[in-house]
């Protein structure tokens, strides 16, 4: 893919079906998916093509050995981490194409150390209720990537009105 709208890093994700509608999300908006491994399962796995269906051949996906590799080669001007443990709403910045979100293993998150190598205003938190530990992973991709895509003008999509 030349010029992704936005670049998603699934940082050591650990759920297929999660990583195959993430796959279709990006087949969708023309985002570029990014796998950090170790991958908490194959990429031929029956529950991950199921959740992508046919969309892997529309989807950009590249698998990295570990996350500083990726960034590096990405080198893009804004990076986001998303994280429950963020102070700033998903809503606040001003996104725009290029940019990279960093989401963590549906498990534990993003590693404590890689957060606080990040300004404090790049980690980005969903709004949810007082009482909620998290979203699910694909269910907060989506949410971001829209968002960002709105403020874009949604470039790129088919006009549906």
């Amino acid at each position: 893919m030349a010029n992704p709208l936005f670049h998603i890093v699934l940082y050591q994700p650990e759920i297929p079906p999660n990583t195959g509608n993430i796959i279709r999300l990006c087949a969708n908006t023309g985002c570029q998916l990014h796998l950090i491994h170790p991958l908490g399962f194959e990429l031929e796995d029956k529950k991950l093509r199921r959740a992508g269906l046919d969309y892997h051949e529309f989807a950009a996906v590249q698998e990295w050995p570990d996350l500083q590799s990726c960034l590096q080669q990405v080198a893009a001007k804004n990076v986001y981490a998303c994280s429950t443990k963020g102070k700033r709403s998903f809503s606040e910045p001003a996104f725009k194409p290029g940019d990279v979100f960093v989401f963590g293993p549906e498990s534990r998150g993003l590693p404590a150390d890689y957060l606080a190598s990040l300004p404090v205003g790049n980690i980005l938190r969903i709004p949810m209720l007082a009482d909620s530990r998290s979203m699910n992973l694909s269910n907060a991709v989506s949410v971001i990537v829209y968002e960002a895509w709105r403020q874009n003008g949604f470039a790129g999509a088919v006009d549906f009105l």
